[in-house]
């Protein structure tokens, strides 16, 4: 409850639950909704007539939904009314009951007896019942109908009837329904009675309507040839026959022709008086009795028929009537004319139309006709004529007019097949009643032929089963359901349709285990070989075989079979697999009706592939019963350029033996693998063409023994050293000059180098090959380009380039036109001397353009002489000389090498001692530094 919701709403369902002479007990249900405040009720009565309202119970808070109200007059009729309250105000009246007279006391009725349903129309069912044994003082009954199976109730009436007897209308044509009554009183309802036997919605039976449209179909001058239409309604009951009458024109008295029923729509009247107009009326009959007559026909002429046209088609017949479409039938003409009939003509116009519009350019030889394209909700009526070589006959009856509209819940033939694997065809109309017939053809002629076809009919369902089907079944199939509205239908039954139903047909008469994998085999650790298929489902009964060429395997210890059958498996097991076992394996399984069966064929090289995997198998369980190789010899190489041959072992002990040894002698190695560790490793520092052999590891102890191999030569070592090219290509260094007496040295640092590792020096983007000019050459851990006596033409960049597995890696060095001032090399940074020697410092300078070079002592500029002399030869080899040196000559001396680009500054510190001292201790010599100079700094 919101919480705005504060007054109760009133009480409902007020009603006497007793009456007596001079109270009556009212009860009721408390209000919807209530409130959340605690409910009192106030009741109020009204004498019948008097207009005003007394409060039974101003002083008393009633709490309970039940009160007595005393004080009544006897005799006199009251109606009472109940009003809800809490603290927050009063409610609304309750609705007022209806009127109710106090007298001797009274209960609720008891139930109603027997209930039987009739039938009545095809819409509407009479229901009649037993009174209760008590049934004073009742208001009357309420009927409550349900369709079977459906338990769900629906009242037939909202206000009760005073009879025993009730028509139920708005049923549905051919649905079964059960009924229940319920009696009630001034107390209230009864129980339920008992419910109905079900019944179907049909018609009752009467007599069947009145024939219509008789038509005269031949005449020869004495006698008449006479055909009609059946009525439309057979009364529920079939017709068993027509009563024919005729009278000469206006003549009073009617003649009966025949006495016997004539159980067709044909008759011939004969003993007819030439020339003289006769008209006729006709009747049917059915279980009741005799129908209502015909109107009588128009005067027919007794004049012998000699034109040589055909007489009229009879018998029209619409069908499949649709939205924009419907099925005309006819029979043929009893008289053809002179020549036989050739085809016919349909002709229809829309009702209180002139012109007639024929559906068919060329006549059909056929006895039916699809007419299409008309238009929806409009009436037509239609007409044929037959044709043979003397020309268009008689028109035939106008037919009745049309709707052309599809009835509502209109069914089609569906096709299908059953648990048998029959073929049928099938068709429910609601609408049939026992009196109807479903007329089952094929190109809209009745099927007769039971050799061909089957019908079962069973209440208001029909199917047409088809014997042995093949081709000469396609064709369109119609049924039409007599006593009905015209219902019917047609069902093309062309190829594709036929072979769909045909394959259906076939997987139910002869069932397939649906199969999750064909027959398949797997060879298993210990060389046994498993063959094995898997089904969808297989029941408990389900049963199978194994073949093997032919011939049917036992379970046994050679062939271990079994079957999973919650899974479907069926496997078998064959423990040793050999030579004599090539052919072909097949299983057959069979469940119930459903069958299959898979093979495999093991012949040939797919035969020995198996035999060699078998083997290899058993051969490999059988060396891992001992110590053995989980992963044999392989090799990998360290980021450190070393090469490790590692293997895998498993199944050791402490007794079990592990030896390394290479072109069959055994190696030395410095610590002895761990084995429970289960990894072994054999180390190749650098490796080199040296280093190639067979490499084999071995295990052996009590149990076994077992022998890994590697060789490592040919492609195995290109591997390899392609490795070690990548592993060592990613820490090259940038290519460094370095000045030698024949030129310069273009010089790449890696961990490891070996010449048969793939590089590629190139300048300018073309590739150098090794020559007098340009040497390519290298150590263990250099790459080098020998430059000899460089000139302007090797100018520009140097690219070095070694290949790994997968990449490359490149170092590039421009040698362009526009370098700074450099010092390449040659200068140590320190130099110890005894005094009277001659010291001389030499190294190799470069630059483009040629750089400017200056010496300093001690930062400063000196002047050259005897004693210091300076040279510059080619414009790259710079030195300076200083002759009898003494301990003056101690200090730093630097050259400077600048150009337009910058430059470069080498500090040298000379140590002189004398003649007879101690040499100096000094560290290894090494290299001077440069330190750069800017473009713009001044030497």
């Amino acid at each position: 409850l919101t919480g705005d919701i504060q007054i109760p709403g009133p009480p409902t369902n007020v009603h006497a639950s007793e009456i007596s002479k001079t109270y009556v007990v009212l009860s009721w249900d408390p209000p919807v909704p209530r409130g959340r405040e605690p409910l009192t009720y106030f009741i109020e009565k009204s004498m019948v007539g008097s207009g005003s309202w007394q409060r039974v119970n101003a002083q008393v808070a009633v709490k309970s939904p039940r009160y007595a109200v005393f004080d009544l007059a006897e005799g006199k009729p009251y109606v009472f009314r109940v009003l809800s309250a809490n603290k927050h105000g009063i409610s609304d009246p309750s609705e007022i009951t209806s009127p109710i007279q106090p007298q001797d006391t009274i209960v609720v009725p008891s139930a109603p007896g027997r209930v039987v349903a009739t039938r009545n129309t095809k819409t509407s069912v009479v229901v009649q019942w037993d009174k209760p044994k008590h049934e004073e003082d009742l208001y009357g009954y309420y009927i409550d109908y349900s369709v079977v199976g459906s338990n769900h109730w629906e009242p037939s009436n909202h206000k009760p009837i005073k009879y025993n007897r009730f028509v139920v209308h708005g049923l549905e044509t051919g649905e079964q329904y059960i009924f229940r009554v319920k009696a009630v009183n001034a107390v209230g309802f009864s129980e339920n009675s008992q419910e109905s036997e079900a019944i179907t919605v049909q018609a009752a039976l009467t007599c069947p309507s009145y024939p219509h449209g008789i038509t005269l179909l031949n005449c020869d001058g004495h006698s008449m040839t006479l055909g009609w239409k059946a009525p439309r309604y057979s009364g529920g009951s079939p017709i068993l026959g027509y009563y024919l009458d005729k009278r000469e024109a206006n003549h009073r008295n009617w003649h009966e022709v025949n006495s016997s029923l004539i159980t067709r729509t044909i008759y011939t009247v004969e003993d007819l008086t030439e020339d003289a107009f006769y008209e006729f009326k006709v009747a049917a009959a059915n279980l009741v009795g005799i129908g209502q007559p015909s109107d009588p026909s128009e005067h027919f002429k007794c004049k012998a028929w000699t034109m040589p046209e055909p007489g009229p088609a009879y018998d029209l017949t619409i069908c499949e009537v649709r939205n924009t479409s419907l099925v005309l039938l006819w029979k043929a003409p009893v008289y053809e004319g002179k020549s036989p009939i050739t085809g016919y003509l349909v002709d229809y116009k829309e009702v209180d139309t002139e012109d007639w519009i024929t559906a068919n350019e060329k006549p059909t030889s056929k006895r039916y006709l699809k007419v299409t394209d008309l238009h929806e909700g409009h009436t037509y009526v239609f007409k044929v004529r037959a044709v043979n070589d003397a020309g268009v006959g008689k028109s035939s009856e106008i037919s009745e007019p049309v709707l052309v509209e599809a009835r509502p819940g209109t069914k089609e033939i569906f096709s299908g097949v059953d648990d048998e694997g029959n073929i049928y065809l099938a068709f429910e109309c609601k609408e049939a009643t026992d009196a109807s017939h479903f007329a089952w053809g094929k190109s809209y002629e009745e099927i007769e032929d039971s050799d061909k076809f089957k019908i079962e009919t069973e209440g208001n369902h029909s199917k047409l089963y088809f014997n042995n089907p093949d081709k000469s079944d396609l064709g369109t199939y119609s049924i039409a359901v007599s006593d009905t509205d015209g219902v019917s239908s047609s069902f093309i039954m062309d190829d594709e349709e036929l072979e769909r139903l045909m394959a259906l047909s076939n997987e139910i008469k002869n069932p397939t285990i649906p199969l999750k994998s064909e027959l398949a085999y797997e060879v298993l650790e210990k060389g046994e070989v498993r063959f094995w298929i898997q089904a969808e489902s297989l029941s408990p009964d389900s049963t199978f075989r194994f073949v093997i060429n032919d011939k049917e395997v036992e379970n046994s210890d050679r062939h271990k079979i079994n079957c999973d059958r919650s899974n479907g498996i069926i496997e078998m097991v064959m423990d040793r697999f050999t030579i004599d076992n090539e052919g072909t394996y097949t299983v057959q399984i069979q469940d119930g009706k459903a069958k299959n069966q898979s093979s495999l064929v093991l012949i040939g090289d797919a035969f020995k592939a198996v035999l060699a995997e078998s083997e290899l198998q058993r051969k490999e369980f059988l060396r891992k019963q001992g110590p053995h190789f989980s992963e044999f010899l392989y090799w990998k190489v360290t980021d450190e350029c070393e090469v490790l041959l590692a293997c895998k072992v498993a199944n050791t002990k402490k007794e079990t033996v592990f030896k390394w040894y290479k072109d069959g002698s055994g190696l030395d190695v410095d610590e002895v693998p761990d084995l429970q560790k289960g990894e072994c490793h054999l180390t190749i520092p650098k490796l080199s063409r040296k280093d190639e052999g067979v490499y084999k590891a071995t295990l052996s102890d009590d149990r076994g023994h077992d022998v890994s191999t590697l060789e490592l030569s040919g492609k195995v070592y290109d591997d390899i050293i392609l490795a070690l090219s990548g592993v060592s290509g990613k820490s090259a260094s940038q290519l460094k000059i370095l000045c030698t007496a024949e030129g310069i040295r273009l010089q790449c640092f890696l961990k490891y180098y070996n010449e048969e590792m793939k590089v590629n020096w190139s300048h300018r983007e073309s590739k150098i090959s090794s020559g007098e000019k340009m040497k390519i050459g290298g150590g263990e851990d250099v790459a080098w380009l020998q430059i000899s006596e460089p000139t302007e033409k090797d100018k520009g960049n140097y690219t070095f380039e070694i290949f790994g597995p997968k990449e490359s890696y490149k170092r590039i060095l421009d040698l362009s036109g526009q370098d700074r001032g450099k010092v390449i090399g040659g200068l140590p940074d320190v130099v110890t001397i005894m005094d009277g020697k001659t010291l001389n410092l030499t190294c190799t300078v470069f630059g483009n353009p040629d750089p400017e070079v200056v010496w300093f002592k001690n930062d400063k500029v000196f002047e050259l002489n005897e004693h210091y002399a300076f040279s510059l030869e080619q414009g790259k080899y710079a030195s300076l000389t200083i002759k009898g040196v003494t301990s003056d000559d101690s200090g730093k001396y630097s050259i400077h090498v600048k150009n337009k680009y910058g430059g470069e500054t080498v500090d040298v510190t000379v140590s002189v001692y004398r003649h007879g001292e101690k040499m100096p201790e000094v560290k290894p010599g090494q290299l001077a530094k440069p330190r750069p100079i800017p473009p713009s700094e001044e030497v």
